[in-house]
């Protein structure tokens, strides 16, 4: 049993995950917790290697099932080299994206086996769900806007799919939300930024026992 706290981040392309997250640590760090953040694909030396072969925009030619495989690989390596120990070590450790992605793009959006991306993640993760997961909503259309008006983002291969695959995952993360509502709380990522950000921060607060 882990002593710390793991939050996942969940959330349609351009919904801002990133942004609130950068806007939140001070204020952790003001109340003192210990917190570290992390991605996926990617957050350790192997992960962010299979990173780079998942997002390079030149391999169009990838298989559904080879980009969930490479997805589910590196989230092991992820996990028993970085999250597991600061879990133990009784850290907040704050996950951009994790399991749920997995059902979301590879299940909804390219149409493979939900049972079968299950079975993966709890073979993957030996059953760790995050205590809370933060997803953040946004009509597709907006967050692709948002992509496309922001030259400082990577630009990856997903960013390059279809409006059609990327309202599937939007509606993959909604249906998630409606099945796992005690663990997922949705946010409303079209809001102004600070707004996202108190908002964030009072559910986080709220399920770690944090004063306001």
């Amino acid at each position: 049993m882990s002593k710390g706290f793991l939050v996942s981040l969940e959330g349609p392309e351009g919904a801002g995950k990133t942004s609130v997250l950068e806007a939140l640590l001070p204020i952790l760090e003001e109340k003192g917790v210990e917190v570290l953040t992390t991605r996926e694909p990617g957050g350790v030396l192997i992960g962010e290697k299979i990173r780079q072969v998942i997002l390079d925009p030149s391999h169009t030619q990838m298989d559904a099932k080879t980009e969930l495989l490479l997805y589910i690989a590196s989230r092991r390596q992820h996990l028993v080299e970085k999250v597991l120990p600061a879990l133990e070590a009784g850290k907040l450790v704050i996950m951009d994206r994790f399991i749920d992605s997995s059902v979301a793009y590879q299940g909804f959006g390219r149409g493979l086996d939900i049972d079968a991306i299950n079975w993966l993640n709890q073979f993957a993760t030996d059953g760790l769900k995050p205590d809370l997961t933060l997803y953040f909503d946004i009509e597709v259309e907006e967050g692709l806007a948002r992509i496309a008006a922001n030259s400082n983002r990577e630009v990856n291969r997903l960013d390059l799919e279809g409006l059609d695959l990327h309202k599937k995952v939007r509606q993959g993360y909604l249906s998630l939300l409606d099945k796992e509502g005690k663990r997922i709380v949705k946010i409303d990522a079209s809001l102004p930024l600070n707004q996202v950000v108190e908002i964030t921060k009072d559910v986080l607060f709220d399920r770690m026992g944090l004063a306001k």
